[in-house]
């Protein structure tokens, strides 16, 4: 049974939002990454990637975001990311995941959109 993958974007200010569902795969994590470089080509260099409905993240999903953090800093842009401690039904599976290879501290955490987007707000992780 196919799980439903989506990635829909908005603009809340001067960033570019990503909202991500379902299942961040092998078969899924190209889909983000073309959505990512999309946005850089049409000049967003504010990015907010928000992960709180992703279920399920494989070493595929982290390599993209790895990579989104990678393009983004080649254009001294923001790249920040929503993962709730608690989201996706039972827990931000994605956060587990970053916390457990040890890349979590990579990425400018927010746990919403409201906080990612104001410039006031100061990030969760270094």
């Amino acid at each position: 049974m196919a799980v439903a993958f989506d990635v829909t974007d908005a603009e809340q200010g001067e960033w570019a939002v990503l909202r991500v569902a379902g299942e961040l795969d092998l078969m899924t994590s190209p889909i983000l990454r073309q959505r990512v470089h999309d946005a850089v080509a049409e000049g967003h260099h504010s990015l907010v990637v928000d992960l709180s409905e992703v279920f399920f993240c494989d070493s595929s999903g982290v390599g993209v975001l790895v990579a989104a953090r990678r393009l983004i800093r080649s254009c001294q842009g923001r790249l920040r990311l929503i993962l709730p401690d608690r989201g996706a039904d039972d827990g931000s599976h994605v956060n587990r995941v970053l916390g457990a290879l040890g890349v979590r501290r990579l990425f400018d955490v927010r746990p919403d959109v409201e906080s990612a987007t104001a410039e006031e707000a100061g990030p969760l992780s270094a």
